[in-house]
């Protein structure tokens, strides 16, 4: 799959309700690799949400009463369409347009369709209950129901992925969506709309709306009464302002929000496999991950050997354009992120840490910053206390458990944590003492569509995934029977 290929096949205009709807309005997307322009897309603006919405609304009843069976042999069929026939396509595009070097792509295409195949298993496995009251003085039944149109809006780090998460779960349960992709990666989204069409999914039942303004696109959508849902991927600092709009209404929300995982490394870990995980933990998507590990923690009793083998592991790997096939690292999604990246990593030195590797933004064309490694990084640093998004591994250590425990609670975030050690007594007792609403325990990866994805503190509202991810999008409704 060239390229060209993959371009070639993008829908660029409008999905509104299914059909590709054209518009004048274009905004560019950009190769984060390059810094040119690869292809530009149709720009939403209100009338163009509002249009969405009233596809939305005029087939929510009908998809609502659609068997769920039906519902899930469409989820089935895009997921196979995904992991086939446009597989190639999907993998180039997110490479494209977000940087991820091409086996990292794949393995998107691979994670981000399972979502659709789990929930369509979901979606005939919605429950509800009947029981005698305890009383006796009647019957309890209890029902669950669509939420209603949902807005979704996703973020670009994981294109395919934060979408179908989404997507999956609201098609599953019968609620009709409108989605709003990330501005810098909007084509695989406007792909998998396409795709969706041709798994059969009715007219009406989903809309895609890339724009470059989005606040005059969603806004006008948070104050119509139907509009019922709005789930959210992306910043703490976005999530209060959606959560704000959303009050005025008591608007269903969920939000994944912001991490600052900390990946604690204990005196009686396997130091390889530390290593390995830390390696995952840190350095998928660049780094560019809310789960990603922000934080080392690594008792002071093993640190010295722990940041040696570290940076031997993290010194070596190549970077460039996700194309090529040599690539184990891509660039940054945008100058203004490696700006970001760049001014953590001086504060922390600053302060006091010390550059193992890399440690500069890499000269030329493109987004790219190399794999570094800061040793004893001060608690004073901001890098400690801000989401890097980047490959950057900060080192600080600790003495002991407890100081470790502290370490890692040190955060308004709770999304994820990691805990390397190798007794299974400290391993449950930490976890349990983490405030986070994910743990590692000896592992650097953790998602899994078969396992709630989620937040505590300022890491969000809900979870997503998981037999957890449909409730998400069902109302509980409670008859009661004489």
């Amino acid at each position: 799959m060239t390229p060209e290929q993959a371009l070639a096949a993008v829908p660029t205009d409008l999905w509104i309700g299914g059909v590709q709807v054209l518009s004048t309005n274009r905004f560019p997307v950009y190769n984060p690799a390059t810094g040119e322009v690869l292809i530009e897309v149709a720009d939403a603006g209100p009338d163009d949400g509002a249009r969405a919405l009233d596809a939305a609304s005029k087939v929510q009843a009908e998809w609502a009463s659609t068997p769920s069976r039906q519902r899930a042999e469409i989820l089935r069929r895009a997921w196979e369409l995904i992991d086939g026939k446009y597989r190639q396509h999907f993998a180039m595009l997110m490479t494209l347009e977000m940087g991820k070097p091409l086996a990292e792509s794949n393995g998107e295409v691979t994670y981000g369709g399972e979502f659709l195949r789990w929930f369509a298993e979901e979606a005939p496995r919605i429950n509800g209950r009947y029981t005698p009251s305890p009383t006796g003085t009647g019957r309890i039944l209890v029902t669950k129901q669509p939420v209603g149109p949902v807005l979704a809006i996703t973020p670009w780090n994981f294109p395919l992925a934060m979408g179908t998460r989404k997507i999956g779960p609201a098609l599953a349960a019968g609620c009709t969506v409108i989605c709003k992709p990330a501005a810098e990666t909007p084509l695989t989204m406007l792909l998998l709309g396409q795709v969706f069409a041709e798994a059969g999914l009715p007219e009406g039942v989903l809309s895609i709306l890339p724009t470059s303004n989005a606040a005059a696109l969603t806004d006008p959508m948070f104050d119509d009464p139907r509009l019922r849902k709005v789930t959210f991927t992306g910043s703490t600092g976005v999530g209060k302002v959606l959560l704000a709009q959303a009050a005025k209404r008591v608007l269903n929300s969920s939000m994944e929000l912001g991490g600052n995982a900390p990946f604690v490394v204990f005196d009686d870990a396997d130091l390889d496999a530390a290593v390995d995980g830390a390696i995952a933990a840190k350095m998928r998507n660049m780094g560019e991950a809310c789960t990603a590990a922000n934080r080392i923690h690594v008792d002071n009793a093993v640190r010295s050997e722990f940041t040696e083998k570290l940076t031997a592991r993290m010194a070596p790997l190549r970077v460039g354009s996700g194309v090529e096939k040599h690539s184990q690292v891509g660039p940054l999604i945008t100058e203004k992120q490696r700006a970001t990246v760049t001014a953590l990593v001086a504060d922390a030195v600053t302060k006091g840490a010390t550059v193992r590797c890399g440690g500069e933004p890499i000269a030329g064309a493109g987004y790219f910053y190399p794999p570094t490694v800061l040793d004893g990084v001060t608690v004073d640093a901001r890098i400690l206390t801000e989401e890097v998004f980047g490959p950057v591994a900060a080192i600080t250590g600790f003495d002991g458990e407890a100081a470790g425990i502290a370490a890692a609670n040190a955060t308004d975030y709770g999304l994820a944590a990691y805990i390397y050690t190798q007794d299974l007594s400290r391993a449950l007792r930490v976890a349990e003492a983490v405030e986070a609403g994910m743990v590692g325990v000896n592992r650097g990866i953790i998602s899994d569509v078969a396992a709630p994805f989620g937040g505590v503190k300022q890491s969000g509202l809900g979870r997503e995934a998981g037999s957890e991810g449909i409730e998400e999008y069902l109302e509980t409704k409670y008859i009661a029977l004489p």
